[in-house]
C-alpha cells in the first residue's frame, strides 16, 4: 500500500454537516474507511468508524441542512451517542493513524466525494479544538466525483456507484457511515479497474521522485 500512493494512506471520509461554512456551520457527523491491499494489489475497504458530534458552541445550524441530511438534533438515541468535536476527532484519528502504522505509510490521504468539502469541515474542526497531529495531508485528497466523472461519465455519488455495479440505496444516503462505505467501494472500484487494465504494476516499487 504504502508503494502504491507514494507513502500516503488513503482513508475515505465522509462528513454531514449543518450548512455548508466550515468555520462557522457544525460537524454533525464524521466517518472513515480506512483501506488494505491484497496480495494482488487489490484495494479493499478495511475498518469504518463513525461519529455523532455536538455542534460546537456558537455554531450555526441551518434548518434546510438537517431537512436535506435527516439529522434530528433533539432525537434521544443520538443525544446518548453524541460526543464533542474534540474527543470524535481524537477517536477517528487514533483509528487512522493505526492504520497508517500497519500499511508502513508516512501520513494518510483523504479520499471523499467531492473532497474539498469534507477535508474543509476536518480541517476547520481540527484548528478549533487545536489539534497538532492531524494524519491527514493539509491540502491534498482524492476526489472521486472527479475519478467517477473519468471512469463513467458520471459525478452524483448514486449515479457513479450504479455505473460501477455497486448497489445504492437512495434512502440511506446522507447518513455519514452509509455514504463512507459507498464512496470507499467506489473508489476502490476505480483503483483496481484501473490496476487490471495495467494502468498500475506490483513491480514498480522504486520510482523516480
Amino acid at each position: 500500500m504504502s508503494n502504491r500512493f507514494r507513502g500516503y494512506l488513503p482513508v475515505v471520509v465522509d462528513v454531514e454537516t449543518a450548512g455548508f461554512n466550515a468555520a462557522t456551520d457544525a460537524l454533525l457527523e464524521v466517518s472513515a474507511t480506512t483501506l488494505t491491499m491484497d496480495e494482488n494489489g487489490i484495494i479493499l475497504p478495511d475498518h469504518s468508524i463513525t461519529k455523532h458530534l455536538i455542534p460546537f458552541a456558537g455554531a450555526n445550524i441551518e434548518q434546510a441542512a438537517l431537512d436535506f441530511t435527516k439529522i434530528d438534533l433533539n432525537n434521544s438515541f443520538r443525544h446518548s451517542i453524541a460526543v464533542d468535536e474534540h474527543q470524535a476527532l481524537d477517536e477517528v484519528f487514533k483509528t487512522i493513524r493505526k492504520a497508517v502504522k500497519a500499511h508502513n505509510c508516512t501520513r494518510a490521504i483523504l479520499v471523499g466525494h467531492n473532497a474539498s468539502f469534507d477535508l474543509g469541515f476536518i480541517n476547520a474542526a481540527v484548528e478549533r479544538c487545536n489539534i497538532k497531529r492531524n494524519p491527514f495531508h493539509p491540502f491534498s485528497s482524492f476526489d472521486t466525483a472527479t475519478l467517477a466523472a473519468l471512469a463513467y461519465g458520471q459525478t452524483v455519488l448514486s449515479r457513479a456507484c450504479l455505473a460501477a455495479g455497486i448497489p445504492f440505496d437512495n434512502r440511506e444516503a446522507h447518513s455519514a457511515c452509509y455514504d463512507t462505505e459507498k464512496t470507499a467501494e467506489l473508489f476502490c472500484t476505480i483503483i483496481n479497474t484501473w490496476h487490471q487494465l495495467g494502468g498500475w504494476d506490483l513491480a514498480l516499487k522504486t520510482m523516480p521522485e
